[in-house]
């Protein structure tokens, strides 16, 4: 399983995840944090990875 973080969540569940041996990555560290949410979950898509958001509103 690989997990993309959102912008909206804090990079340190990278290490949360990491610690229970599951490969994640924050869009910080691959993008831009101007992204559209179509062009960070079409990078999810296209590298398999499942997208973890946290919408308000």
């Amino acid at each position: 399983m690989k997990i993309l973080i959102d912008m909206n969540l804090s990079p340190l569940w990278v290490d949360f995840f990491a610690g229970k041996h599951i490969h994640s990555a924050h869009w910080s560290s691959i993008g831009r944090a101007t992204d559209l949410d179509e062009i960070i979950f079409e990078y999810a898509r296209m590298n398999k990875y499942m997208g973890v958001t946290r919408k308000l509103g």
